[in-house]
């Protein structure tokens, strides 16, 4: 019985450190997006320039 307490702790322990660093790895998915799409979009700017 002890062993579960033990264990039912160290789970919820666990659980926010995991909800942390997803949370940073979808914040890090989202700045690579908008990246990616300042990037496309400075690189069509200058096409839009010439008429296109």
């Amino acid at each position: 019985m002890r062993d579960l307490v033990f264990r039912g702790a160290a789970r919820q322990a666990w659980r926010p450190a995991s909800s942390i660093a997803c949370l940073a790895f979808v914040a890090l998915l989202a700045v690579a997006f908008w990246a990616g799409a300042v990037r496309i979009v400075q690189a069509f700017l200058p096409l839009a320039s010439m008429g296109f």
